[in-house]
């Protein structure tokens, strides 16, 4: 905080300047980089250059960010950790091409996460963690495509079932919470689907095609259960006479 409780005056983002940080990526998307840059206000002269596909302003001092955002249509990738944001604005709902969104390290509480999240049918990643969330939002579990979510380092005291068994969810990263038990965890989600009840019959009550299909995969499993049991051989080398003997004899021929 600067001398007498004024904010620090942040770097003036023109047209010019954000033009010279659009990059491209490797898969040839265009990328608008002004992270690390100072940056106290959203600069709305960024919003001219809503064509590009990506959108870092980390590492700033923002506070707030506009409802104007939603403007970025095409945006696929928006990058605002790391500032002093408290809440997202409710268009963010609009920005349905987005498949990536980290607002970690910020000022976030529970209350500043719209409900309007839940129209983010296309994302697949998102991280909250080191913020002050209380509560995780239940709408999020509506966002089927979610393979990544990041909790951590929060106010949280449960996890609602509705995230933790999001159908392609690969990892929840929860550590460093005030839960009541040890639950804290980075969790890798088993995506394999296992039977619910398994049902014993004999085999006079199986149909043919059934019986044929039970003796195949026995068979299989009694040829890997016999290879596991027979004792490698070793190798013989009868022409051998002494180890390295025949590179011996041809070592001046190669020199």
């Amino acid at each position: 905080m600067a001398k007498g409780g004024k904010r620090p005056k942040g770097k003036k983002i023109t047209l010019s300047v954000a033009k010279n940080c659009i990059k491209i990526t490797f898969d040839g998307k265009k990328r608008l980089d002004l992270s690390k840059m100072g940056i106290t206000t959203f600069p709305k002269c960024i919003l001219r250059l809503s064509d590009v596909d990506e959108l870092n302003l980390s590492r700033n001092m923002i506070r707030k960010i506009p409802d104007s955002i939603s403007k970025f249509q095409n945006l696929r990738w928006l990058d605002l950790h790391s500032n002093y944001i408290d809440k997202l604005p409710k268009s963010i709902g609009q920005m349905t091409s987005l498949i990536y969104l980290n607002v970690s390290n910020n000022r976030l509480t529970t209350d500043g996460l719209p409900v309007e999240l839940n129209q983010l049918k296309n994302i697949r990643s998102v991280n909250f963690g080191l913020n002050h969330l209380d509560r995780v939002p239940t709408t999020l579990g509506a966002l089927k495509e979610l393979q990544e979510v990041g909790l951590h380092d929060n106010l949280l005291s449960t996890i609602p079932n509705s995230i933790s068994k999001l159908p392609k969810l690969k990892k929840l990263n929860t550590k460093r919470n005030p839960f009541p038990k040890a639950e804290e965890s980075d969790t890798f989600v088993d995506s394999i689907k296992r039977p619910d009840n398994l049902h014993l019959v004999e085999e006079k009550d199986l149909c043919g095609p059934c019986l044929r299909k039970c003796q195949q995969a026995q068979d299989k499993l009694n040829k890997i259960r016999s290879m596991a049991t027979v004792e490698p051989r070793r190798a013989i080398f009868s022409s051998l006479v002494s180890p390295n003997s025949t590179a011996k004899e041809s070592q001046e021929e190669w020199r």
